[in-house]
């Protein structure tokens, strides 16, 4: 009986968790959302998104869903350094240390998925350095932060691609740094994103005016660049062969980390997290209903959230599954075309959403999280008095 009783305050304690007033259903949505949204941009065959031919939408996952993770991360940095009110002081030192040393795992983590020879693009040393690169800048407010995350959208795109015009690239072991720097998603860009998710976790994200105005200001800012990007795939057709800066950071491809990505997509990313959150509210007056604090929506999502929770544990698993998986059926761990020829998109979001809503349910924080964030914790605490000092 003892036993019994035990187990059933375990699960209610993990229901509690994941489903709790106390946790942002709708960030975890959207990051559940984004980890299979890179899932099916290295799985699925895609064709470039056109917003007018609904045959080419699955193209929506390229480039986007790897952007709205990064926006995700940045909002839950902010969330974990005090939301509105930024932690300073002993608990800004120890809040950075944990996400420094957060970073270095992640970076380590990042290298060995790479070793498997899955070909993908690892996105965690990218995310590592993104870490690193907000430190500074916790302190600071929401306004401040999106005119920061602003300047890099508008300077780094020109960085970017002054840096991809320097003869560097033709030096042999160049390409296996860019890799340990995560440079497909290039920082100098990239931290558009996360800063921009910072300040989104400086706001009252509970709030639904917040949500409506992330909506509708992210929608309007990916409507606007969209529609500013030259015709033939972003391209500027014409233009002579001096005019390749131009054409490059004037671009929304995806991948392109052009100017008009950095606000398409950017804001495609806080549109979405927007629409995620205001989803996941209830439908009814709280008023009426003061339990109710997760509609409909946030209750059929379950799975995705699940995931979402765990998104360094999704992301891992599908790499490290992927590798098994080719290894046995193809004897190729980098073959591409022959694995995305089995088909295994299907199977691998069904079995990611039932692990990982398994998981939730009996442990709780998913395991990579767990290990993570008790290695970075403790070694932030044994650091504390040297940063207090």
């Amino acid at each position: 009986m003892a036993a019994r009783e035990e187990l059933t305050d375990r699960l209610a304690r993990r229901w509690r968790r994941l489903n709790g007033p106390s946790r942002h259903a709708g960030i975890d949505l959207a990051r559940g959302l984004a980890v299979v949204g890179m899932l099916a941009a290295h799985l699925l065959t895609t064709t470039d998104l056109v917003w007018s031919d609904p045959a080419t939408w699955s193209g929506v996952v390229d480039g986007r869903s790897s952007i709205l993770f990064a926006t995700l991360a940045g909002i839950s940095i902010g969330l974990v350094t005090g939301g509105r009110t930024p932690v300073r002081g002993p608990a800004l030192a120890r809040a950075a240390t944990t996400l420094a040393l957060r970073a270095l795992i992640i970076w380590v983590l990042g290298v060995l998925l790479m070793a498997t020879g899955v070909p993908v693009y690892v996105i965690l040393p990218a995310y590592a350095i993104l870490f690193l690169l907000v430190l500074p800048l916790l302190t600071l407010g929401p306004a401040v932060l999106f005119g920061i995350a602003a300047l890099i959208g508008v300077i780094g795109p020109v960085v970017y691609a002054l840096i991809m015009m320097l003869p560097i690239w033709d030096v042999p072991g160049v390409e296996d740094v860019s890799l340990l720097l995560g440079w497909h998603y290039p920082f100098v860009v990239w931290a558009a994103f996360v800063v921009a998710g910072l300040a989104l976790g400086r706001l009252e994200l509970r709030s639904a005016s917040v949500q409506a105005a992330m909506l509708l200001i992210g929608g309007g800012l990916a409507l606007l660049s969209y529609g500013l990007a030259p015709a033939e795939g972003g391209r500027m057709p014409g233009l002579p062969a001096s005019a390749s800066l131009l054409e490059t950071v004037w671009s929304a491809d995806p991948h392109s980390s052009g100017m008009l990505e950095v606000f398409g997509s950017g804001g495609f990313a806080i549109a979405v997290t927007g629409a995620c959150l205001l989803l996941c509210r209830p439908w009814w007056s709280r008023a009426a209903r003061p339990g109710a604090w997760l509609g409909p929506v946030g209750w059929a999502a379950l799975p995705v959230r699940a995931v979402g929770s765990m998104p360094l544990t999704a992301y891992t698993a599908q790499i490290v599954g992927w590798a098994i998986a080719a290894a046995l059926l193809l004897g190729d761990t980098s073959d591409l075309t022959g694995f995305r020829a089995l088909d295994p998109f299907g199977a691998f979001v069904f079995w990611t959403a039932l692990g990982c809503t398994a998981w939730a349910l009996l442990f709780g924080r998913g395991p990579l999280e767990w290990v993570t964030a008790r290695l970075s914790g403790r070694a932030s605490r044994r650091s504390a008095p040297e940063a207090r000092g």
